[in-house]
């Protein structure tokens, strides 16, 4: 799986900065379609998918444009979710 080095940058900001109430991880990354799997205690009062949502904006901050497609409940502490990636804004190489 390649996956830009923006996104991958984004997923370490966004774990830096939400650990360990919420731990993002690229499960897989194919025709534009990210999905990601969250992990943690996360915080109820705030709202689960409001930590999905996060990553949304991280993403943009990264110069990644992108929408949530869908947020599949999967556990008490485990989300996952998919992302439509519409561009990459910023250079970036493709790694694996």
């Amino acid at each position: 799986m390649r996956i830009p080095r923006t996104i991958l940058k984004a997923i370490e900001t966004y774990n830096r900065y939400r650990s360990p109430e919420a731990i993002a991880e690229i499960i897989s990354y194919n025709n534009d379609v990210l999905t990601v799997r969250f992990k943690g205690s996360f915080c109820y009062t705030c709202g689960i998918n409001d930590w999905i949502e996060d990553l949304k904006y991280v993403l943009e901050d990264h110069g990644v444009e992108a929408e949530i497609v869908e947020i599949i409940e999967e556990s008490e502490n485990t989300r996952l979710a998919s992302f439509r990636i519409k561009s990459i804004m910023q250079h970036y190489d493709l790694v694996k």
